[in-house]
């Protein structure tokens, strides 16, 4: 399977490289080393997790006109033209397919060991100082304000209302980044959500304190 593993690398970063910052090939590899990271104390398939891991973001909703559920057919149809078994293809796409957030009063999708595993390190990826330049890289490429008092953040009760959503990248935090640290399932990830979440605070309370000296 090591064969499978390389031709999916290769392919993913032939179509990540160019992305703006925030959803690129780093991020990616970056989301594959914390699965692999967690797999190591929490267990799971490795080679499910990685391929996943590596797959996460392949038709990811924000970049595909708002679609939820075409990751998981281009997913299953990309392993399967790869030669892959068609249960590890149906496999790498469901967890594909529970991986975004999709709104704070929208419940997490029951998956398996792997899907809890690959969803953590994707939500890992978002939080801490990583996930603070992320954000911003964001709302730059989609011409978003800093930060507007005037609009205050939602908290969406439908992965539509979430995904049509256009505010500011501080709301950002409170309708989603500072939420994940309590949604963390495995508990390698939540102890490394804890030090990332302190970071996030420490740099909305600065933010503040320089928007109004």
């Amino acid at each position: 399977m090591q064969a499978l593993l390389a031709q999916v690398e290769n392919l993913v970063k032939a179509k990540f490289t160019d992305m703006e910052g925030s959803h690129d090939w780093f991020h990616i590899d970056r989301v594959r080393k914390n699965a692999l990271h967690l797999q190591r104390s929490e267990g799971g398939d490795p080679l499910l997790i990685e391929l996943a891991a590596l797959l996460h973001d392949y038709s990811d909703h924000k970049y595909n006109g708002g679609d939820f559920d075409k990751g998981v057919q281009e997913v299953s149809a990309l392993l399967l033209k790869l030669n892959a078994p068609q249960a590890l293809a149906n496999s790498v796409a469901q967890i594909v397919g529970i991986v975004s957030y999709k709104g704070a009063g929208v419940a997490d999708e029951q998956t398996s060991l792997e899907g809890r595993i690959v969803r953590d390190a994707d939500r890992l990826d978002a939080i801490g100082a990583v996930g603070i330049a992320r954000a911003f890289s964001y709302g730059g490429s989609k011409q978003r304000a800093l930060y507007n008092p005037n609009i205050s953040p939602t908290l969406h009760q439908s992965k539509e209302a979430y995904a049509q959503d256009k505010g500011h990248t501080i709301n950002h935090f409170y309708e989603k980044l500072l939420l994940l640290k309590d949604r963390m399932e495995t508990s390698t990830a939540k102890q490394m959500a804890a030090q990332r979440h302190l970071f996030m605070e420490t740099f909305l309370a600065q933010f503040m304190q320089e928007w109004n000296p």
